[in-house]
């Protein structure tokens, strides 16, 4: 799309959704509570059908800015007016730290504001999340065939045994990848790990191995979950999409749920869903929805004199995150990337019994320490970084502070607290630091700054561990107890109510997770569209 149809078009959407939002139904057949990587796909799919009408609610403001687009802007959205801002309560295995919880809140949530990187999940992940449900329709195979024949419109090298065309999504693998991510890439070879032609085929089913990156940039321009399901139906009149429209309460009809009560341009509203209502807005918006709309854990909900509509004690549990960890190498004079966006990434485990890679990480050329690390360890004038993640047993919870919507969430993280994740940490490091020490490297490399061992990595790690933003499991897919969707995504115990974002998956991907999450959308929208 050329710049002057791509503005005309820009403008004659702005209008045709000023005009709805202005004249407001309250009627519609599918009402979709957020539009990030999940819920723009939901979405974008069911209004594909010109009979239906699809309410999209979404709590932030438009998209239309250079920090969004822009990819190499991305950490200036963290703590912006993009970002829900999220804070943990203090972490007693982190030194009573609270930590930033950086989610999105803007027109494609996540997929707006993360770094743009595509990673689809382990091949051990789906067969896990397929057996927690004891549906086929999650296992790698039928996910594999969604990505190559639903999402993913790939700009690569030809491989059609795990990559197809014409989807909305844009996925390639980061174009004239920098010295320095080559050299990472020549480094872990080196180390043991298989190198591959691209990191979403045959990686994904394999014990670990590194590649370029693969991501969602188009011209130099982010192709956001938004931009790609959503953005190109904003003319058509089945859809509505609303800004800065806060839900606050799901509306009951017996054990159905029939609505939306939501805050819009200083009101409460409400708009009612003849078919179904999707939740997606992320793993501590959904459990916060949920709970102060009566569908939690009962003896949670009597502390605020809430109405227990379904008691599911598994609502706000679970949560958990890739950990993630940073280590630092003082630099040479040799060109680094002067960016957090990294071009090449590496999986491995820790142990060989695990059924994927527990640990990945990427290199960036400028140095990431914590205020806490910064202070002990100021960081060199010219340095890099391994940037770490891990998937942790440790895990978390999502609590409310009241009844009313304007409250807060408490979110418990809880890094840390099981004692095999800082073992497992310090076996990552190990691992991070034979990449990082490797002769391909040493052309960029003085020495490790961070190379602390013994009790002062374990105080490292304590002062140094962060988010990946990954969060997830808060409203988990299975059959156990503490499941809260079953495999078809529909919330236990409540009719025309699903959900479809990062808290339904039972245990956080291998890597990145908005990819997953677009299977996430497409799978939800794929049973609905199935349904009517």
């Amino acid at each position: 799309m050329s710049k002057l149809v791509e503005g005309t078009f820009a403008t004659a959407a702005r209008l045709h959704q000023s005009r709805l939002s202005s004249d407001l139904s309250t009627e519609f057949d599918y009402i979709v509570c957020g539009s990030g990587s999940a819920g723009s796909v939901v979405a974008g799919r069911l209004a594909a059908n010109p009979e239906v009408r699809v309410l999209l609610l979404e709590a932030g403001g438009s998209d239309e800015s250079d920090l969004v687009l822009d990819t190499d802007s991305w950490p200036m959205n963290l703590g912006g007016e993009n970002d829900w801002r999220f804070m943990t309560e203090p972490n007693v295995q982190l030194g009573g730290r609270s930590l930033l919880y950086s989610m999105g809140k803007v027109l494609g949530g996540g997929s707006s504001i993360n770094v743009g990187t595509w990673s689809r999940g382990h091949k051990a992940d789906w067969d896990m999340y397929a057996a927690e449900a004891d549906d086929a329709g999650w296992r790698y195979d039928a996910v594999l065939e969604l990505y190559r024949s639903r999402v993913e419109d790939w700009v690569g090298a030809s491989d059609p045994d795990f990559y197809g065309v014409g989807g909305p999504m844009h996925v390639q693998p980061v174009a004239d990848p920098d010295a320095f991510s080559l050299a990472m890439l020549d480094a872990a070879e080196s180390s043991g790990m298989p190198r591959f032609a691209n990191s979403g085929g045959q990686m994904m089913k394999e014990n670990g191995g590194c590649a370029v990156v693969d991501n969602i940039i188009h011209n130099g321009r982010r192709q956001s979950a938004y931009r790609s399901y959503v953005y190109p139906r904003l003319l058509q009149p089945n859809l509505t999409v609303l800004t800065n429209a806060l839900t606050t309460r799901i509306l009951f009809e017996g054990s159905r749920a029939a609505g939306i009560e939501f805050e819009y341009e200083g009101q409460l509203r409400q708009a009612k869903a003849s078919a179904e209502i999707v939740l997606s807005q992320g793993a501590i918006q959904t459990p916060k929805l949920l709970m102060q709309s009566g569908i939690g854990d009962k003896n949670e909900l009597s502390k605020f004199d809430i109405q227990v509509r379904q008691h599911l004690p598994g609502v706000g549990r679970n949560l958990h995150d890739h950990a993630a960890l940073a280590l630092v190498w003082e630099a040479t004079d040799a060109p680094l990337p002067h960016n957090a966006r990294s071009s090449a990434v590496a999986f491995w485990k820790t142990d060989s019994a695990l059924d994927a890679p527990n640990f990945y990480t990427y290199g960036i050329g400028i140095p990431f320490l914590t205020p806490e690390n910064a202070a002990r360890y100021p960081a060199p004038e010219a340095a890099w970084t391994l940037f770490m993640g891990m998937r942790p047993a440790s895990r978390g919870s999502v609590h409310l502070t009241g009844a009313e919507a304007s409250a807060p969430a408490q979110v418990q993280a809880n890094y840390l607290a099981a004692p095999s994740d800082l073992a497992d940490l310090k076996l990552g490091v190990e691992r991070a630091r034979e990449i990082g020490n490797a002769a391909a490297l040493r052309p960029y490399t003085k020495r490790e700054h961070t190379n602390m061992t013994g009790l002062a990595l374990d105080e490292y790690i304590r002062n140094g561990l962060v988010t990946f933003w990954h969060q997830s499991g808060t409203a988990k897919m299975g059959r156990d107890a503490m499941s809260v969707v079953d495999g078809e995504l529909k919330v236990y115990g409540v009719e025309g109510l699903r959900i479809a974002d990062a808290s339904i998956l039972p245990r956080v991907t291998t890597g990145n997770t908005m990819a997953p999450c677009v299977i996430v959308g497409e799978r939800a929208a794929q049973l609905l569209q199935k349904k009517s």
